[in-house]
């Protein structure tokens, strides 16, 4: 009887997770279209610090009521890490994801909304590169064949769909920069998150404060006091930021409260389509076009990340760390 009861319980957790990631996936399919109607000509950087700002406002509720702020500012959380080394992971990894929202929106506006959506499927790639040159971790045969797929499309879709090195869009490459980034903070903030009492929405606090004042000392020193001022005081300016920094945030506290509810390779592989959403949100709207190449490298990298969750998860089966049922 308890058990019968505990079900439906069950998969209302479930279905609610399962939603949470849904709002992910169009949250994450919609962000390069939002960053690529900014204002023809406008600055980047301008664009990518307003863009946090808004995000570090919209931050504010959840840890301003409960003192939380401000003992992420003084450095009262409790934790077994150094409060040095602590201190340095904070200020690195928050410098990495505020240069990684300048490459991204950089690489909307240079590659294109469609080539940097795609780009940022890299995630799981970089990701399994820093297991094994840093956590030991090995990777299977099965593993290896769907993750050199995935580098094969890679290299089809940053060549232009032509796989010659005269085709390489270098525009590309520097959209690939923002999950390399992302990847690096997450490996680095692993340990500080597993010693500490930290909150996810103090670490989320903490990221965008570090990376508004990063961005902020960035476009003072190349001369956006001058040149930026001007796109920082537009209406339209301000709306597009206002919007995605505020998607942005919700996207970040959405998928916490998604991988809460569901496993992390559930959520995953509910937001892995996202490129194809921007790609119909894009064509239909915003007339963006749409080549073929990037078609086929998008199908190639979906197979692959799928192919990737079922390599993982037939390797914890045969380790007897899940059920071969659930």
């Amino acid at each position: 009887m308890s058990q019968q009861a505990h079900r439906p319980e069950a998969y209302r957790r479930e279905a609610l997770g399962i939603a949470f990631a849904f709002i992910c996936l169009a949250i994450v399919g919609v962000m390069p279209i939002i960053s690529d109607s900014r204002p023809a000509g406008s600055d980047a950087l301008s664009f990518a610090l307003l863009m946090s700002f808004w995000q570090l406002v919209c931050s504010l509720p959840l840890v301003w009521r409960k003192g939380q702020a401000a003992d992420v500012i003084l450095g009262r959380v409790r934790t077994t890490v150094p409060r040095g080394w602590m201190h340095v992971v904070t200020l690195g990894t928050g410098m990495m994801f505020g240069l990684s929202t300048y490459v991204f929106v950089l690489s909307v506006d240079k590659a294109g909304e469609v080539s940097t959506a795609i780009a940022l499927q890299a995630y799981p790639l970089f990701s399994t590169l820093w297991e094994v040159l840093f956590l030991g971790k090995r990777k299977s045969w099965l593993e290896l064949v769907f993750t050199l797929l995935m580098i094969l499309a890679l290299v089809y879709l940053a060549t232009n769909g032509t796989f010659r090195i005269a085709g390489l869009s270098l525009w590309f490459l520097v959209a690939l920069a923002t999950p390399l980034l992302w990847s690096v903070a997450h490996v680095a903030l692993k340990e500080v998150l597993d010693r500490s009492a930290i909150t996810p929405a103090q670490v989320t606090f903490s990221r965008l404060l570090v990376s508004t004042c990063f961005l902020f000392v960035l476009w003072l020193s190349s001369g956006g006091g001058q040149a930026g001022l001007r796109d920082v005081l537009s209406p339209r300016f301000q709306e597009l930021a206002l919007l995605l920094g505020a998607i942005y945030y919700l996207e970040l506290l959405t998928w916490f409260h998604a991988v809460r509810h569901v496993d992390v390779s559930v959520a995953s592989s509910i937001t892995i389509p996202a490129p194809a959403l921007t790609m119909l949100i894009g064509a239909a709207f915003m007339h963006v076009p749409v080549r073929s190449y990037q078609v086929a490298a998008m199908g190639v990298i979906v197979v692959g990340m799928y192919g990737l969750l079922y390599a993982g998860k037939r390797k914890r089966v045969a380790a007897g760390r899940i059920p071969a049922v659930s």
